[in-house]
């Protein structure tokens, strides 16, 4: 026969086991807005996280990232700056990710946004990086500057695969739209590499780039394109175009692939710009 005594205590173990699993996990002092864009007519959730001495600095104001991809970026940009923001190992920094279009499916949306140009070979919308630009520039800066505590002269741009491809297709005609950005495996590839051909509009402040790309990135390894000679070649323009006036900062990530080399680009890249002691 089981002992009574085992079989309550066992109970009531699974009991709290179960209630436990059951708990949602939700990231502190954060928001999910919806802003519309009024030309698409379309709406975009923003994922927001306020730095940890937000409420208490009443007088303080941030510089802000702004992250693409926002539904996967917020939660790897949450995670990673919590330690280094919170122990004072980084600038504390006001988070914004831009998700995709509501009603649409992930893929959709980024693609249709993200890109420069219009390619007649693809099946799914392409070509409405300016408009969503415009989106950001227009619409997202205007309620942060609204809502929050923000610097306005200093903003991040977060950008991986097509995200890296719409981060430098920012940097290159509007590049004072942001003080900085991080380009993560930009999609090169993209248009019969069209971001190459691209005019460069000269910017007016100092620009700050951290571009990055996984050794793994290439037909060697799997992938479907060479990353790495395409962020080669986007390195070597942004050094041509307009050297004066962007520090550019190039790393390859040892062994990281396509899937995986965002998180390293982010952390490096946010400590680079956003480290206290500065190592340039």
């Amino acid at each position: 026969m089981v002992n009574l005594k085992c079989l309550v205590c066992f109970l009531i173990l699974f009991s709290t086991f179960s209630s436990v699993a059951e708990q949602s996990f939700e990231i502190p002092r954060s928001a999910v807005i919806e802003l519309t864009d009024q030309q698409a007519k379309l709406s975009y959730p923003l994922f927001i996280k306020l730095p940890r001495s937000y409420s208490r600095n009443k007088d303080k104001t941030y510089p802000v990232v702004y992250l693409l991809d926002g539904s996967y970026a917020f939660q790897v940009a949450s995670g990673a700056t919590h330690f280094a923001m919170n122990s004072g190992a980084m600038n504390e920094a006001i988070l914004v990710a831009i998700g995709y279009s509501q009603g649409s499916k992930g893929s959709s949306s980024r693609i249709r946004d993200y890109t420069p140009s219009k390619a007649n070979d693809w099946q799914l919308e392409t070509g409405k990086a300016e408009q969503h630009a415009a989106f950001i520039r227009d619409n997202v800066f205007a309620y942060m500057q609204s809502n929050y505590r923000v610097t306005s002269n200093q903003r991040t741009l977060v950008g991986n695969s097509l995200g890296g491809l719409f981060a430098a297709h920012v940097l290159f005609t509007q590049p004072n739209m942001f003080e900085s950005y991080i380009i993560g495996s930009p999609s090169v590839w993209f248009d019969n590499e069209s971001i190459i051909s691209q005019p460069i509009t000269k910017a007016k402040q100092d620009v700050r780039v951290y571009l990055s790309v996984g050794s793994k990135e290439t037909p060697e390894f799997g992938e479907g394109q060479d990353m790495i000679t395409g962020a080669n070649k986007l390195a070597s323009k942004i050094r041509q175009g307009d050297a004066k006036n962007i520090q550019l900062e190039f790393s390859i990530i040892e062994g990281a692939k396509h899937a995986t080399a965002f998180p390293t680009t982010l952390i490096q890249g946010l400590d680079w710009l956003y480290a206290k002691q500065r190592r340039y």
